[in-house]
């Protein structure tokens, strides 16, 4: 079975938030490679690297995995993975990159105050939505698996 990360980066992201919906709609419609791809927490994708990657155990945030220069894979969650999907973009999303010069702790203080209130702000999703056909070979993982029903895209 091919290594997923040969085709590029993958994007772990709560599936049932819906700011991160619009956090992975945002991503599709920038991303002009077409190569990132993306897969909820709640998936088996997820709990595989997260299973190779114990400190992630409980991080309920986005999460990036790269091919890390030398092989195998690099992990970063909270804001290193949002500058990171920011670099990944390019452009003019790259100045992003100023924000490295925060301290990483005070980013993910600021990413967490934010995420604690995700649901509130954003609303929970009922269910993992499902992508758009065109949009399929971008997600990883069966949808039906997630553990709730699925919902059509918008």
């Amino acid at each position: 079975m091919p290594d997923p990360l040969d085709a590029g980066p993958v994007l772990l992201y709560d599936g049932l938030c819906g700011f991160c919906d619009r956090a992975v709609q945002f991503v599709l419609r920038h991303d002009h490679r077409g190569t990132m791809r993306f897969a909820a927490l709640q998936g088996e994708f997820a709990r595989e690297v997260i299973a190779r990657h114990p400190e992630l155990a409980g991080v309920d945030s986005v999460i990036l995995v790269e091919r890390a220069p030398g092989g195998g894979e690099r992990v970063s969650a909270r804001s290193e993975a949002a500058l990171g999907v920011a670099r990944y973009l390019g452009g003019l999303w790259r100045s992003a990159a100023v924000l490295r010069a925060v301290p990483r702790a005070m980013r993910d203080w600021a990413y967490d105050s934010f995420a604690r209130h995700r649901y509130r702000w954003f609303k929970r999703l009922d269910a993992c939505r499902v992508p758009a056909p065109d949009e399929r070979a971008r997600f990883l993982g069966d949808h039906s698996s997630l553990g709730v029903p699925p919902v059509r895209a918008t």
